[in-house]
């Protein structure tokens, strides 16, 4: 059945409204019509199967028919906190981690970040990646869309890290520390009904410098490997993600 999410104010007591691109959506791509059930999120505490009872150009409205309780969710609530790199991998990383359970993402400039950042540019792509992000949420079945911050400087990173309860910096000279050696204790100590935050943090194309590696773990991160390969700067974050996940429980781990 095809998710959908919506502004909380959309949903009326019996009736939810839906408008903007989604209208398209169900009327042209999915070619649905009156009588088909598609459920609706408010991507905050409401999530319901619901039956198209209108479909004009604008709206769409939809009947509720059965509350649902949440369950794609994870315990964990992970920021992936990523240098912005090339071309369109930050793109990737959006929609693959939202896939995973992602409930944040952090773009940061970083000492070898090679792409120029532009404001007005970027308030273009940012507004793109929450795009991709609820359209990833809706084809992943979560209840929840991620948020997807506006890039922030390396000082400004730095500064956010001490809202963390666990910070994994990903740096690919670590030989020691592996993810595992520090997730799994994590994970085995978390109290139940408490909720935890974590952040991912990986590099550029072209990692991070010493002084950065330094700086991280000044403000309370933890230096971390991937393994004994050396991954692409979009796929560290995807790997790191699903490690934890697997960890925590949320893909048949512990």
């Amino acid at each position: 059945m095809q998710r959908y999410f919506v502004q909380p104010e959309q949903f009326g007591e019996e009736i939810v409204s839906i408008t903007g691109e989604d209208v398209k959506h169900i009327a042209r791509v999915m070619r649905s019509q009156i009588g088909d059930k598609i459920i609706v999120s408010d991507g905050v505490s409401k999530v319901a199967i619901t039956e198209i009872v209108m479909l004009e150009q604008q709206e769409v409205q939809s009947r509720i028919i059965e509350w649902l309780t949440s369950k794609a969710e994870p315990e964990l609530q992970v920021t992936i906190a990523q240098s912005l790199p090339k071309g369109d991998k930050m793109e990737i990383v959006i929609q693959k981690c939202t896939e995973i359970g992602a409930a944040t993402f952090l773009p940061f400039l970083s000492e070898r970040t090679v792409v120029q950042y532009d404001q007005k540019k970027e308030a273009k792509r940012t507004e793109r990646w929450r795009k991709i992000a609820k359209e990833a949420a809706e084809q992943a079945h979560r209840d929840v869309v991620p948020q997807v911050l506006s890039p922030v400087s390396w000082k400004q990173l730095l500064a956010s890290l001490a809202d963390f309860d666990l910070v994994c910096f990903c740096y690919e000279k670590e030989d020691g520390q592996q993810l595992r050696d520090i997730v799994a204790p994590f994970v085995n100590s978390m109290l139940p009904d408490q909720q935890y935050r974590v952040a991912i943090v990986v590099g550029p194309e072209g990692g991070f410098s010493e002084a950065e590696v330094l700086a991280a773990e000044a403000a309370g991160a933890i230096s971390i490997g991937l393994g004994r390969r050396i991954l692409r700067t979009e796929t560290a974050a995807m790997a790191a993600l699903t490690c934890i996940m697997y960890e925590s429980g949320e893909m048949g781990g512990v």
